[in-house]
């Protein structure tokens, strides 16, 4: 059957995976942003360096 719980929970666990090798602080993420509510969003501008 279907478990909505573990479903999140997997999502979860892999965003945490991914912010851990791309986030310079993970408990502070820059490219990868919680949308409450939502979902995930990545946020390419941390990732431009200006010029």
């Amino acid at each position: 059957g279907f478990n909505e719980y573990g479903d999140i929970n997997t999502v979860t666990v892999h965003i945490r995976r991914i912010r851990e090798k791309i986030e310079a602080d993970p408990s502070k993420p820059e490219y990868i942003k919680t949308v409450w509510g939502v979902g995930y969003k990545f946020d390419q501008k941390a990732n431009e360096s200006g010029d």
